[in-house]
């Protein structure tokens, strides 16, 4: 089985401010300072809502469920010493729809947090993981 590989360019723009993306691609702007944008720490935190929002809109569809609003908050706590790494992360969920089922919800929410959600399987496995759903 071949892996499939990714690969990016960053460019400093000067004090801590940085961008970056693929090749031929819109890059995103990057700050270490979290003044002018997000910063690294930030970025993965919303690397981590987009991957298990798509993940959460996939499975729902499949189980022909109607979003149509999703919002996904996410919160971590970091070590107050180098290196301060992620040790909790909370993450909720906003869901609105069509008729919408909570157990299926849930069910798609646990499924991309424990099984399909690329993002957080990259992270330290000691990472503790919360989630929970609010239906509007």
């Amino acid at each position: 089985m071949t892996e499939e590989r990714k690969r990016v360019s960053l460019e400093w723009r000067g004090t801590l401010a940085f961008e970056g993306g693929e090749t031929g691609r819109p890059w995103i702007p990057i700050d270490g300072d979290n003044t002018e944008a997000p910063g690294p720490m930030l970025l993965l935190l919303l690397a981590i809502a987009s991957c298990t929002g798509a993940d959460v809109l996939i499975i729902l569809e499949k189980m022909r469920l109607t979003v149509t609003a999703l919002r996904v908050e996410v919160e971590g706590a970091r070590r107050a010493k180098a290196p301060r790494r992620y040790t909790a992360i909370e993450l909720t969920y906003h869901v609105a729809g069509q008729e919408l089922v909570e157990a299926k919800v849930q069910r798609a929410i646990d499924l991309s947090i424990e099984k399909y959600c690329s993002v957080l399987h990259s992270l330290a496995p000691d990472i503790e993981i919360a989630s929970r759903l609010v239906l509007e």
